[in-house]
């Protein structure tokens, strides 16, 4: 599968939560292609053309689906680095996948079968994160949806083939008002029941909803290399983190980014641990 999310070689999705400006996108575009020799499934640039689930009606968005698209196609063409893009809506997703390798569903709308099952029939690959209210068999229908939409689109399912067109991610799960809790027994439990690589987001992981300035959701970063590390150990087959230069600047989610410069040092112990519990 050209599209598809590698299983058993850990790859990485990173990339700075929305679309900047091409010298803040390139900056951490070249610093993933300068890693990626290290991740043994290579590294996926990620970035969100639209932040459509804002909590504040003022909150940064970023630039929209066309000039967004534009932004993310000159990073590859500077890095070569695959793409994946967030999608909010299903006439998103044709116009997303003539640009990106893959797209992703946020938590927020894993449930949304029009949105899922227009994103399964353009063929390219997807992952969907897991809802922050949701059990983890719960991802299956998720799962059924998208590869229902491939297949009545023409696009063939590999079943235990590598790599897979479908993921779906682990993100935490709301725990009162002010804080995600992981479970990681979910890793074990979404491959079995779903049948399909699972990644962990260790940025998202550590947001607390609501708990930032204004209403805004905070974080709490210093605590993402505990569950990457964690979740290495635990077999996921990917792992998504948010990173930036300037995280306390950053347009959206910054107090849940790692700062561009600690990157490396966690990927190389992330594969290590990762090697490690495969040993």
């Amino acid at each position: 599968m050209a599209h598809g999310f590698q299983r058993g070689s850990l790859f990485l999705i990173a990339g700075p939560c929305v679309v900047e400006d091409d010298a803040l996108n390139l900056r951490v575009g070249e610093a993933l292609a300068r890693l990626a020799p290290l991740v043994p499934g290579g590294i996926i640039y990620k970035s969100s053309f639209d932040k459509a689930n804002r909590s504040n009606a003022g909150a940064a968005r970023g630039p929209g689906v066309h000039e967004g698209l534009a932004i993310l196609d000159r990073v590859r063409a500077a890095t070569g680095l695959r793409l994946i893009t967030d999608v909010h809506l299903p006439d998103q997703c044709a116009t997303a996948a003539g640009v990106v390798d893959y797209l992703q569903i946020p938590a927020f709308l894993c449930r949304q079968t029009d949105l899922l099952e227009a994103a399964g029939a353009t063929g390219k690959g997807v992952n969907v994160k897991k809802g922050q209210w949701m059990h983890p068999e719960g991802m299956t229908g998720a799962v059924q949806k998208v590869a229902r939409a491939r297949t009545a689109a023409g696009h063939a399912m590999p079943g235990d083939a590598s790599p897979s067109p479908i993921a779906v991610t682990e993100r935490g799960t709301f725990f009162g008002y002010g804080d995600l809790v992981v479970d990681f027994r979910s890793v074990a439990r979404m491959r079995a029941d779903a049948g399909v690589p699972v990644i962990f987001d260790g940025t998202h992981s550590v947001q607390q909803p609501g708990k930032g300035q204004g209403g805004a959701s905070g974080g709490l970063r210093e605590h993402i290399p505990t569950l990457v590390l964690a979740a290495c150990a635990a077999g996921v087959d990917g792992v998504f983190l948010e990173t930036h230069p300037d995280p306390a600047h950053a347009p959206s989610d910054g107090a849940n980014m790692l700062p561009l410069d600690q990157l490396e040092g966690l990927v190389r112990r992330m594969v290590a641990v990762w090697e490690a519990a495969r040993a």
